[in-house]
């Protein structure tokens, strides 16, 4: 790729307002003069495929997807990582879902469902984060013979923290207060960015990661240039090389050109 770059971005909170839940048209523009130099444009997110309804704006210029926090990559129609998690993990996870009483959104290959469906669940991914129908999600018998790429425990830190370890095969994202997002350990965001360098045949050195949350700490430190959001956590701003202005404060363009890939 020469001086080109693959540029790989979050979606909330990085390329798109929490506030107004559309992407700035600062970031519209330095998108397209980045691709119009050159540059490949790629999307690292932790919603699944199905819940990636707030890029309209851009969709004509991105490359590849990383989503489900690198559960599923895909470029075009062609799948560059497919990895569930074992059924024995999801099997613990559901049980402390039981026990605690909170609700748990299952990603499956074709499929969303909830478990122990709330008001909370809809709430915060319509109120919060613009994906409606989670009210309607079917129950995990609609999930039958799909893997599951993906769990999202309505759990607070610290029930994260204890948990964890009895889940045995997985790791976990967090990039919402509210909930967490667990894969199998071996797709994050930084293993996904991996596979999608050796299918897309470029170097490491010569990517560019833009993320704010928990979940992009991996695909930060993964990257050539890891970039942190200026409304990041504080975790994700150690973990980078460099911290932007916010997502609301033209931080992805202010990036780009502070690294010279637009003017």
């Amino acid at each position: 790729m020469n001086n080109k770059y693959a540029i790989f971005s979050d979606i909330d909170g990085t390329l798109v307002s929490f506030e107004t839940h559309v992407i700035p048209e600062s970031a519209v523009q330095a998108l397209t003069e980045a691709h119009q130099r050159g540059h490949r444009i790629y999307i690292s997110t932790g919603r699944p495929l199905c819940f990636i309804i707030n890029l309209k704006q851009i969709e004509h210029l991105i490359d590849g997807y990383i989503t489900t926090n690198g559960a599923y990559c895909f470029v075009g129609k062609q799948e560059v990582n497919c990895c569930g998690i074992s059924p024995e993990d999801v099997q613990t996870m559901l049980k402390f879902s039981d026990q605690m009483g909170f609700p748990c959104v299952l990603v499956g290959e074709k499929t969303i469902a909830v478990y122990h469906n709330t008001p909370e669940v809809n709430a915060v991914f319509y109120g919060e984060l613009g994906v409606p129908g989670l009210d309607k999600a079917p129950s995990i018998n609609a999930l039958k013979g799909q893997r599951i790429l993906q769990l999202t425990p309505f759990i607070s830190p610290e029930q994260e923290e204890k948990m964890m370890p009895y889940l045995k095969h997985c790791t976990s994202g967090r990039w919402n207060p509210k909930f967490t997002d667990i894969t199998d350990k071996d797709a994050d965001k930084g293993k996904g960015l991996l596979k999608m360098a050796a299918f897309e045949k470029f170097d490491i050195s010569h990517t560019f990661a833009l993320g704010d949350g928990g979940n992009d700490i991996p695909i930060i430190r993964q990257a050539g240039i890891g970039i942190a959001m200026g409304n990041a956590s504080d975790q994700t701003k150690a973990a980078a090389d460099f911290v932007t202005r916010s997502v609301d404060d033209d931080g992805l363009a202010y990036a780009l050109k502070h690294f010279g890939l637009i003017e």
